[in-house]
């Protein structure tokens, strides 16, 4: 899910080559590999330093390392990798078979072996077993997450949906018995209050269905020419009957320049992000308060800031927005609508596209939002 800097795009896991880091102080073997496995992004290091500096850089694939090497050693080299990201892949190269060395790299987490001198074809067997163990581990570890994740969202929705579900399951009995005064001032209360609960329930449900269109149906970033101008407007028409509805003044003022600039975006994630940003705006603003959109395009980067004259955010809780389900609750109602993914999302789809989405705010002077986009040339 990349954008590129200069009218390209990074290509997908499946798309690009895989990136290879060999590490040995002999370049015979690190000459062999480059021209050998010639399917492979193949980068060099000369020992176990240079290569830890490496991948402080860049991410690779597989590091195939050798294991007696100066200043730092295959064995120290591999316990430093699986410290700093354990699911790296490891395959390590020696010319000896003692016991103790295969044990030592094992208890390191070494992913496999490979024998001096180097068999080209066995290398790249090994190669191709570890990668395919790669897309396993990562396969397993995103359907774990999706189901905690799932078992989250359905513990958040069950609370959400219970307290106006229930409001309107007590209105109903209440109606149902005979002694019901239609004109008493407290029923005509209670009425509105359920009435209430209801559009809060029906918002819920919206958004419930929105969430699930948008996230979980789209695994890869789907790149299109997009103009944000438009989208920005089509975003603002689509919220407009809810700030109608609290007489909320939106205005626009969006460049000629930013306005007609092509972007290569996701348009759907990005739709995603804008609406997120105004809805929240939207939510927050009392009642014939303002909320104001600019856009302009400078130093090959496409601004767009929302501003609003709601309550604001606190310093303590400005930390915690981008969090998944975090949700602030300015006005003390005990239920804000929403699930408190909206931010999370919106932040991972903008960075995702090489942007940056940040919140300035302080309680008494609303918030202002900001996506910042980079423009190829």
């Amino acid at each position: 899910m990349q954008l590129g800097l200069a009218e390209q795009t990074t290509p997908t896991l499946k798309q690009r080559s895989k990136s290879l880091l060999v590490v040995d102080d002999d370049p015979a073997i690190r000459l062999l590999c480059v021209r050998g496995l010639d399917s492979f992004e193949v980068s060099q290091a000369t020992d176990g330093r240079e290569a830890l500096a490496l991948l402080k850089r860049q991410p690779f694939d597989v590091v195939l390392s050798d294991i007696m090497m100066p200043n730092l050693s295959g064995l120290d080299l591999l316990q430093a990798v699986k410290q700093s990201d354990p699911e790296q892949m490891v395959l390590l190269m020696t010319g000896y078979s003692e016991k103790e060395v295969i044990l030592q790299a094992l208890k390191a987490g070494a992913d496999d072996f490979i024998s001096k001198p180097v068999n080209l074809l066995q290398l790249q067997t090994s190669i191709d077993k570890l990668l395919e163990k790669q897309a396993l581990r990562r396969e397993i570890a995103k359907l774990r997450h999706l189901d905690r994740l799932k078992n989250e969202f359905l513990g958040l929705v069950s609370h959400k949906l219970k307290t106006p579900a229930t409001a309107v399951s007590l209105f109903i009995q209440h109606i149902a018995a005979d002694d019901t005064d239609f004109d008493d001032p407290d029923f005509r209360r209670m009425l509105r209050m359920v009435a209430a609960e209801s559009r809060h329930l029906e918002h819920l449900i919206e958004d419930l269905l929105y969430f699930s269109n948008v996230i979980l149906q789209q695994d890869e970033l789907q790149l299109e020419t997009v103009e944000l101008g438009k989208t920005v407007r089509q975003v603002v028409s689509e919220l407009a009957p809810a700030a109608a509805r609290k007489q909320l003044q939106i205005s626009i003022d969006i460049d000629a320049a930013f306005a007609a600039h092509p972007l290569q975006l996701d348009r759907g994630r990005i739709h995603f992000a804008l609406r997120a940003l105004l809805d929240n705006a939207v939510k927050f603003t009392p009642a014939q308060g303002s909320v104001q959109l600019r856009g302009r395009l400078a130093n090959r980067t496409a601004k767009l800031t929302i501003r609003d004259s709601g309550p604001g955010i606190a310093e303590d809780e400005l930390v915690k927005v981008f969090s998944r389900f975090y949700q602030i609750d300015p006005f003390c109602s005990g239920q804000v609508r929403g699930f408190g993914l909206g931010l999370f999302h919106a932040r991972q789809f903008v960075r995702g596209m090489h942007g940056e989405l940040s919140l300035e705010s302080r309680p008494g002077f609303g918030t202002v939002a900001t996506i910042e986009l980079p423009v190829p040339a």
